[in-house]
């Protein structure tokens, strides 16, 4: 993978990205909603990105945009070949606000979460926003409910590195069950295997067995959200974002960081469901 290979992956977020930014609680209640528009325009033969970001907020006056300009890709972002990415923290600091943005595209639409944690470690914020091509008339989804993921899932897994070394690609069984309020999930993969059991509160699914205490949200637009609920000392972590954008497919970013709070790797996940 060479940094010509990131650009060409970047241009497939260009155009005018109509939707909202939604503000949600550590819990994922809603707080706002803001109406956007996000514009990534390429000028000199595509060699330069220009991005302006419009926020309408209502009933207040609209702020001039942000603009910003790309002629290079920071070491702190990965671009998928569809467009997915994710840019954010690459090493966790107990002195500065941690996070990262990760980014789905699906056809005419884009999904993205902003995940953000306090110096302490503690999850402090979410934005989730959902977009769509000026122009286009592609629906939002319906929001994402434990019903929906319950099955058996089989995965494309592509991992790529900061370094720019070549992505890893291989396969994936997800299996997911639901007992009153416990949720079952057992992944394999080439690598390993790995047995985990969630208790389901609304809207909400909380792993507690583990060394991390993680959460997963279901949120508007058939998307998730998965964090710790602290960041770990000592302790390798996740930041994932999830769109199930038909019944049995569903796209998933995971950003993985190492028990030094180090960035490492980038993953993209495309699931379908077998037995439905």
């Amino acid at each position: 993978m060479t940094t010509s290979t990131q650009w060409q992956y970047f241009l497939r977020n260009l155009g005018a990205w109509k939707g909202s930014f939604t503000q949600l609680s550590p819990r994922g209640e809603i707080l706002s909603d803001t109406p956007t528009l996000v514009t990534f325009e390429g000028l000199d033969d595509n060699q330069l990105v220009k991005q302006q970001v419009f926020k309408y907020p209502p009933g207040e006056p609209e702020p001039p945009p942000l603009t910003l300009e790309y002629r290079t890709l920071g070491r702190n972002i990965l671009f998928f070949e569809d467009g997915a990415f994710s840019i954010g923290s690459v090493q966790f600091s107990p002195i500065a606000t941690f996070g990262a943005e990760l980014g789905l595209i699906y056809r005419d639409r884009r999904m993205r979460i902003v995940e953000l944690f306090a110096p302490s470690g503690e999850l402090s914020g979410l934005t989730l926003i959902r977009e769509c091509l000026e122009g286009r008339n592609a629906r939002e989804f319906p929001p994402l409910t434990v019903e929906k993921l319950i099955g058996e899932w089989e995965g494309t897994v592509t991992t790529m590195y900061p370094d720019y070394r070549n992505p890893e690609v291989s396969s994936s069984r997800l299996s997911i069950r639901l007992n009153g309020t416990a949720l079952h999930q057992h992944l394999q993969t080439p690598q390993f295997e790995l047995s985990s059991t969630g208790r389901v509160e609304g809207s909400r699914i909380l792993f507690e067995s583990g060394k991390t205490p993680m959460q997963v949200l279901l949120l508007p637009d058939g998307a998730s959200c998965n964090t710790p609920l602290k960041i770990p000392r000592g302790l390798p972590f996740l930041l994932e974002s999830g769109w199930l954008v038909e019944e049995n497919l569903r796209y998933r970013l995971v950003r993985s960081y190492d028990a030094t709070g180090q960035w490492t790797s980038l993953t993209q996940i495309v699931e379908k469901r077998l037995d439905k």
